[in-house]
């Protein structure tokens, strides 16, 4: 017998919270062991940078002053676009890749698809993946929704059109 994307959206098919958030916190450990990856090589070369024009900084000279704070800045800048980056393209390349999911939604045997149960577009999963930036910055209060909405939508979900399935 064949199943449909409706018979298959029933409410037991939806992944729980629990799933939800150890896949979370497995992403978590993913995306930190690529942020050391990424940063420690980036951090040395500016310490190197920076040690290097230690030796001529005249901290008496507002210019130079005023140069180091905004090089400081434009650094901290780019580190946050770097780590944005890194999330970003990680949830929106696995989640709209055949797997349909994470490598936390992998192991928790739950993939995302559309409100009809079909995989999603990178189009999609861009947009739920900016949307994690939204429900993470409201102290995670879009993750938490997940465990109270009818499909177990958090707020990214639903900003995506997408749902969190048990494979």
């Amino acid at each position: 017998m064949e199943t449909t994307a409706t018979t298959t959206l029933s409410t037991t098919a939806y992944a729980g919270f629990g799933q939800r958030l150890l896949a979370l916190i497995i992403d978590s450990i993913v995306i930190g062991v690529l942020y050391m990856v990424v940063f420690v090589p980036l951090i040395a070369a500016i310490g190197i940078g920076v040690a290097s024009e230690a030796e001529n900084f005249d901290g008496n000279d507002p210019a130079a002053v005023g140069g180091l704070v905004g090089a400081a800045m434009g650094a901290m800048f780019m580190m946050m676009v770097v780590i944005y980056g890194i999330v970003i393209l990680y949830y929106t390349l696995m989640e709209s890749s055949k797997t349909q999911g994470s490598l936390g939604k992998m192991a928790m045997g739950i993939k995302v698809t559309d409100l009809e149960g079909n995989r999603i577009s990178f189009g999609k999963a861009l947009l739920r993946s900016f949307g994690k930036i939204i429900s993470s910055m409201i102290m995670y209060i879009g993750y938490l929704m997940a465990a109270f909405t009818e499909k177990k939508q958090g707020l990214h979900d639903m900003i995506a059109g997408t749902l969190v399935m048990k494979k």
